[in-house]
């Protein structure tokens, strides 16, 4: 049995692989947008300046984690002709000057970012996070979204490319945002949020700080796009309720 869209996944990390691996890539100028002219991928490094978000285990922020694999997301959707808006490019708060507290810079950044957001016509969010637990025995990356079947497919077709890709013993689920993150449940467009995996497993710690498997990760989000758009656009999509297995089409 072959699964198609292993195809898309691995042409992706055999043309770009070492090549962002190897760093090679920060001065190249981005392919302009051939792709789904109409739309735009909004990427998204979550946290960022003095919010590091989650520490791992070795002491290292996931901010720093989320701004690698965006960044090497960011390269790929260039490679392919998709027009992306990223929402930091280094490691920074968005927030305002005039917010004074850490309090107030955190509810500034997150407001900001959702205006930006909502501000991009035809908009689909990839908010790009990593994962904690108070103990060793997670591990595996998770897709939530928001919006309900607005993003349902893209989170059930982007959590099945992690598992296929990644870690085929990975048998969490897409999952609806809970209500308390405040910037998926105040944006209007398509969404997915990634955990790309628990900062707080010793093994999954490394592999998330490694050039390697961060190119890897944004490898199969941009692929999971890539084949969630063809979908869309040639109205295949399943029914919400209705099997993920619809959207990887096998042959003998």
């Amino acid at each position: 049995m072959k699964i198609l869209s292993w195809a898309l996944v691995a042409a992706l990390a055999l043309g770009t692989g070492y090549f962002l691996w190897s760093g090679r890539a920060g001065g190249v100028q981005t392919l302009a947008a051939a792709r789904f002219p109409e739309e735009t991928v909004v990427i998204d490094a979550g946290h960022g300046g003095e919010d590091g978000g989650a520490v791992s285990i070795s002491g290292v922020p996931e901010s720093g984690i989320n701004l690698a694999v965006a960044l090497r997301l960011d390269q790929l959707f260039g490679l392919y002709g998709v027009r992306t808006e990223v929402l930091r490019t280094e490691d920074i708060s968005l927030h305002d000057s005039g917010a004074a507290t850490m309090r107030e810079r955190k509810v500034s950044d997150i407001h900001n970012r959702v205006e930006r957001i909502n501000a991009i016509e035809n908009a689909t969010l990839i908010s790009i996070h990593q994962n904690t637990y108070p103990t060793a025995k997670y591990h595996g990356a998770q897709v939530f979204y928001s919006n309900g079947e607005l993003s349902m497919a893209l989170a059930q077709l982007t959590q099945e490319t992690l598992r296929l890709s990644l870690d085929p013993d990975n048998n969490r689920v897409s999952t609806k945002i809970p209500d308390t993150v405040y910037l998926m449940n105040h944006i209007s467009c398509r969404a997915i949020l990634v955990e790309c995996g628990f900062l707080s497993n010793p093994e999954e710690d490394q592999l998330l700080q490694s050039k390697g498997y961060q190119t890897k990760l944004a490898t199969a989000l941009c692929g999971a796009y890539l084949r969630f758009q063809d979908l869309y656009t040639k109205g295949e999509l399943p029914n919400e309720g209705e099997s993920s297995v619809f959207l990887y089409p096998v042959r003998e």
